[in-house]
C-alpha cells in the first residue's frame, strides 16, 4: 500500500489537536493511516526488543553506562531470529491472543483467551507460566493470574503482550479496557494487570496523539490513583515537569522509591526486579526524555536496565503507531524486513500477516463503538475511559527474610518459620551423571549446570508434592518435568496466621533419577520490617 506522507503529516496533526481539545467528539483518520499506524506498532515493537537483547537483565540495579555500546546492525533482526526465538516472546504471545480474537470473534471470553494461550506449545516464564500452570491444572481465570495462587502477579508479563490491544482498538481506551480486562487476569493480577492496561492505553492513545506527554496521560487516566503502579509511573511524570534533562536523575528517584520485588522469588531481596510498575516506569522515561525521537527514546529505555529488551519494545511500538511505519528511520525498518514474512515460533502467523489481522480487528472495532469506515476514511469516536477497579497485591504479606536452603528434597522436607507466608525458590530437575552420595556431599552450587535436565521438552514425569502446614495437609503439588507444564515454585502459602508455623514438604512418588532442587525460603509477614535508619 503506498503512503502520501503529507497525509499522515497533516492528519497527525489533526490527531493530535483533537486530542488536546476535551470538546472533541471524534477524530478521523484515513485507512491507509491507520494501516501506516499498525504496522508502525508491530515493527517499532519487534525492533525494540531486538535492541535490547544482548543486554536483558545484564543491568539489574544499575544503568548502562553511556560508554557500554548496544550494536544494531544490518542484519542483527535476522541474526537474533535464528540465535533465539524465545526472545520474541513479546510478539508471539501478542500473536496468540490477537489471532484467538481473530478466529473466536469480539466477543471470545477470558476463559477461552486464557485456554489458547495456556495450551500454545512455546517455552514462557513468570506469570505467563504460572497463569498456564493454573489453568492447565483447572484454575481458571481471573484466579488463574491471582496473587494467591500466582506468585508472579505483580511481575511485567501482561505489560509485554498488551501491544496487539491498542493495535486493535485505535484511539478507543475503553474499548481497550474492556478487552485488557479479559486478557490480563489469565496471568496478572494488581499492579501486573495495570502495565498491560497502561501499554494498551499508551497504544490506543498513540493513535490519536502526537506527543508523548499526551499519550502517557492518556494511558494513564484509567489506572486507579491510589494503586501502587500508578504512583510510581506518575513519579516519573512529575520528576519529568521539574526536570525535562536529566533521564538519569528520574531514574534515580523511581529507584530509591519503588526498586523494591514484593512477589516474584527471583527478585525479593536481590537486584533482579521484573515487577510491572517498575518496568513500566523506564518505559515513561524512555517515551518522555526521548522527545518523541524513536531512536534515543529505545536507547534509553534500554540503558534503564532490568528488562531490558521489553521496555524499549513497548516504548518503539508506541513510538510506531505516534510517527507510523513509513516515518520510522530507514537504518531500524531494513533489519527488520528480512523477517517480515517469517513465522514466529509456536504461531502460523508472520509480521505481515500481523499487520492485516490488526487492521481487520481495528476496523471492526470501531465500527462497534460507534465510529465508522467507508473504505477510505475511518470516524474514531472519543470517549474517557472510566476508572479500573481497584485491585492490589500481597496485602498485608511483607518480605522480612530470604534464606538460602541450598539442598535437594530426597523424601522429605521440614522447616520453620515466623510469619504469614512463605515461598520456596527451587525446581525439580533429572540427574544425568551424579551419584546420590555425590549429592549429599557437594552443595548444589558445585554442580555443573550439565549434570540436569531442568524442565524438559518431552519428559513425562510428574512428582507429587505434598504440602503440610501445622501438621495438615495443605494441599498437594504437581511438579511436571515436561517444560510447558512445569509448575516455578515448588511451595507457596499465603494470609496463614501471623505467628510460627511448621511445614513439611513430603514427596509421594519420589525416583532416584529425580530430584527437587530447593534454592531460597522467602518468608513474609503481615507485619512491615523496619527499615534501616543510615
Amino acid at each position: 500500500m503506498k503512503i502520501n506522507r503529507s497525509i499522515i503529516v497533516v492528519l497527525a496533526a489533526c490527531a493530535a489537536l483533537s486530542c488536546t481539545r476535551r470538546e472533541a467528539a471524534s477524530v478521523e483518520l484515513s485507512e491507509e493511516v491507520l494501516m501506516d499506524k499498525i504496522k508502525g506498532g508491530w515493527a517499532g515493537q519487534t525492533i525494540g526488543v531486538v535492541y535490547g537483547a544482548p543486554t536483558e537483565f545484564k543491568f539489574t540495579g544499575t544503568t548502562i553506562q553511556d560508554y557500554q555500546p548496544i550494536p544494531w546492525s544490518e542484519h542483527i533482526v535476522k541474526y537474533w531470529w535464528d540465535k533465539k526465538p524465545g526472545l520474541f516472546d513479546d510478539i508471539y504471545n501478542d500473536l496468540t491472543f490477537a489471532q484467538s480474537f481473530d478466529e473466536l470473534g469480539l466477543d471470545a471470553t477470558s476463559e477461552e483467551l486464557g485456554d489458547r494461550f495456556a495450551f500454545a506449545e512455546y517455552h514462557l516464564a513468570h506469570a505467563n507460566q504460572a497463569g498456564r500452570y493454573n489453568i492447565r491444572n483447572g484454575i481458571k481465570p481471573p484466579m488463574s493470574g491471582h496473587w494467591v495462587n500466582n506468585p508472579h502477579a505483580d511481575d511485567l508479563d501482561f505489560q509485554i503482550e498488551a501491544d496487539f490491544i491498542g493495535l486493535m482498538a485505535p484511539g478507543l481506551i475503553p474499548e481497550a479496557m474492556d478487552i485488557a480486562n479479559r486478557v490480563g487476569h489469565i496471568m496478572n493480577s494488581g499492579d501486573g494487570f495495570y502495565g498491560g492496561a497502561f501499554v494498551a492505553g499508551l497504544y490506543a492513545a498513540a493513535f490519536v496523539c502526537s506527543t508523548p506527554e499526551q499519550i502517557l496521560d492518556k494511558a494513564l487516566e484509567p489506572i486507579p490513583t491510589e494503586s501502587s503502579f500508578y504512583r510510581c509511573v506518575d513519579c516519573v511524570r512529575r520528576f519529568h515537569r521539574r526536570n525535562p534533562d536529566d533521564w538519569q536523575a528520574c531514574w534515580f528517584e523511581v529507584h530509591k522509591h519503588w526498586n523494591c520485588d514484593v512477589g516474584c522469588p527471583k527478585g525479593v531481596f536481590l537486584s533482579f526486579n521484573i515487577d510491572a510498575k517498575l518496568n513500566s516506569a523506564y518505559v515513561a522515561i524512555g517515551l518522555l526524555y526521548g522527545g518523541g525521537d524513536f531512536g534515543r527514546s529505545i536507547e534509553i529505555a534500554t540503558r534503564c536496565g532490568q528488562d531490558s529488551d521489553c521496555n524499549p519494545a513497548t516504548v518503539g511500538g508506541v513510538l510506531g503507531v505516534m510517527h507510523g511505519y513509513s516515518a520510522i528511520p530507514e537504518q531500524w525498518l531494513n533489519p527488520l524486513r528480512e523477517i517480515e514474512d517469517l513465522e514466529f515460533e509456536g504461531t502460523d502467523v508472520s509480521l505481515a500477516k500481523a499487520y492485516e489481522m490488526s487492521f481487520r480487528q481495528a476496523l471492526q472495532v470501531v465500527e462497534r463503538a460507534g465510529g465508522t469506515s467507508d473504505g477510505e476514511r475511518v470516524t474514531i469516536p472519543q470517549r474517557k475511559a472510566e476508572k479500573l477497579p481497584l485491585e492490589q497485591n500481597f496485602v498485608d504479606t511483607h518480605p522480612v527474610s530470604r534464606s538460602r536452603l541450598d539442598c535437594f528434597l530426597r523424601d522429605e522436607y521440614a522447616f520453620d518459620f515466623d510469619g504469614n507466608g512463605f515461598i520456596i525458590w527451587g525446581n525439580i530437575c533429572c540427574l544425568r551423571s551424579v551419584t546420590e552420595d555425590y549429592i549429599h556431599r557437594v552443595s548444589m552450587r558445585h554442580i555443573g549446570s550439565e549434570v540436569f535436565g531442568l524442565a524438559e521438552a518431552d519428559d513425562p514425569y510428574v512428582a507429587e508434592l505434598e504440602i503440610w502446614i501445622d501438621g495438615k495437609l495443605d494441599h498437594t503439588a504437581r511438579l511436571p518435568m515436561k517444560n510447558t507444564d512445569r509448575r516455578l515454585e515448588p511451595a507457596w502459602r499465603y494470609l496463614l496466621g501471623e505467628g510460627t508455623h511448621r511445614v513439611v514438604l513430603r514427596w509421594k512418588n519420589p525416583r532416584k533419577d529425580y530430584t527437587i532442587r530447593l534454592n531460597d525460603l522467602v518468608v513474609y509477614s503481615e507485619n512491615e520490617p523496619a527499615k534501616s535508619d543510615i
